[in-house]
């Protein structure tokens, strides 16, 4: 029954994925992060849906005589460049066997997807359903495995996620950890009490479900996380006391189990996983350092992992060890060379680089806005990644090139809407009266105007503050 409902739901909105392609990327979104396939036993497992809808999407597109192009900045031409520069490096490649073409192919794939959702989220409005579409996707597994945490009092251990680029429980405690500041700050622009509520449910709920993997990684870049967001925060003091708590609460309902494998970050000399993490990255460096241009070869870290460790272990030698590099940049410095690990930390910097600057001017023309919101909500999910990442090989983890896209949207986005706002201030007699009418109640409409929408928190400008 389940594979029928799946099948069904998918085939029935590829019409809608050709007439709009907006919806093909949402339905994209839906597959990769909610993971609608995997929640069927039977033949719709096993179909590559994702597949059918970029191609009817990208299909529905081009027949579309009113089709926008992505959006061409810095940022889009770095992530080109780190395909072609990719690609060539399998010509280059090092060790026996076959290039990892397939691999490849997924990886221009989740480029081209991030390039392509440029060209057709185009409004605030296209924006924040986009943003919510993916919250609560990974916010359904969050919230599903963090209420199965709660009612076993801490004691469940997560073994694999969803499937597809989040089934280990590593890359799974990743994701969740990034999306709960986009969930935290939903809460915060939405007005709407029942969706804020529900929204403040889910947070600590896909918390002890990042907790109940028993990851490391995940366990600090939610700490991070929790970090960040209390900075931001404007009564910083409420927010450590809730940290506090939170960190009380975590260490009295969690396992021994879970608090000695914590414990082992301090102690990683007598961790062999922690040791075997820092073995890998001198294998990486050792790389770096004999191939610095194109790597040894995308995908290509395990095949050439022996050439590079003179002391190998048994493990490592019959297979029965992991052969990765266990860091995102080591990896795709290793296996790419140096120009794609310095254009990966480019997109990275870029990113936040344009997250402030909109922050920068966004705080001297509001008090209270979705745009503040959603720069902290885009800031901190990065910031998450790009401390969890120190630890897992996830230098392709789609869920950061869709950040990437969906910060070039939002930057052009929240730009327009200040210039017109800072318009309208120019128009206002002193004492700043007028500017006080609702806007449409259909939030599918372009909410690109000065007028707030009914959903969203209404814009306070300086000197006329306005609450909803």
């Amino acid at each position: 029954m389940r594979d029928l409902v799946v099948a069904l739901l998918v085939l029935g909105s590829m019409p809608f994925c050709f007439r709009k392609p907006f919806l093909g990327v949402l339905m994209f979104s839906l597959l990769a992060y909610m993971r609608l396939q995997d929640l069927a036993w039977g033949f719709a497992k096993d179909i590559r849906w994702s597949y059918y809808i970029v191609l009817v999407t990208v299909v529905g597109y081009i027949a579309n005589a009113n089709r926008k192009l992505p959006r061409m900045n810095a940022r889009v031409v770095l992530l080109i460049l780190m395909a072609l520069h990719v690609g060539v490096g399998l010509f280059f490649a090092a060790g026996p066997g076959r290039v990892d073409l397939v691999g490849y192919r997924e990886f221009v794939k989740i480029i081209g997807v991030t390039i392509f959702t440029t060209a057709v989220v185009r409004t605030q409005s296209h924006l924040r359903i986009m943003v919510w579409v993916i919250a609560m996707s990974l916010g359904f597994h969050g919230t599903k495995v963090g209420i199965m945490a709660v009612v076993k009092g801490g004691n469940l251990f997560v073994s694999r996620g969803p499937g597809g680029l989040i089934e280990d429980n590593n890359d799974f405690a990743l994701a969740v950890a990034m999306i709960i500041p986009w969930i935290y700050y939903l809460a915060q622009s939405e007005t709407n009490p029942t969706l804020v509520r529900i929204l403040k449910v889910i947070v600590p709920l896909c918390a002890a479900t990042v907790i109940s993997t028993r990851s490391r990684g995940g366990t600090l870049s939610l700490a991070l996380m929790g970090a960040f967001i209390i900075w931001r925060s404007r009564n910083r003091l409420i927010g450590v006391v809730l940290g506090v708590f939170a960190v009380v609460v975590i260490v009295v309902a969690t396992p021994d189990e879970y608090k000695a494998r914590l414990g082992t970050i301090q102690t990683y000399q007598e961790d062999g996983s922690a040791m075997g993490r820092i073995r890998a990255w001198k294998v990486a460096l050792r790389m770096i350092d004999d191939r610095p241009v194109f790597g040894v070869g995308f995908r290509r870290f395990a095949l050439n992992h022996l050439d590079y460790e003179p002391n190998p272990t048994i493990g490592e030698q019959n297979g029965t060890t992991a052969l990765v590099a266990h860091n995102s940049y080591l990896q795709i410095w290793a296996e790419s060379g140096t120009p794609a690990f310095l254009i990966y930390l480019a997109l990275m910097a870029a990113t936040l680089w344009d997250i402030w600057r909109v922050r920068w001017r966004a705080k001297k023309l509001y008090l209270d806005s979705w745009v503040l919101s959603y720069c902290s909500m885009f800031e901190v999910s990065l910031a998450t990644f790009m401390v969890g990442s120190i630890f897992l090989n996830r230098a392709a983890f789609d869920l950061v090139y869709t950040l990437f896209a969906l910060v070039i949207i939002f930057g052009v986005v929240a730009r327009r809407q200040m210039d017109e706002d800072e318009a309208s201030t120019k128009k206002l007699p002193p004492g700043g009266a007028g500017h006080d009418s609702e806007g449409p109640a259909d939030w599918l409409a372009d909410p690109i105007a000065v007028k707030p929408r009914p959903s969203f928190r209404r814009v306070s400008l300086q000197g006329r503050e306005k609450r909803g």
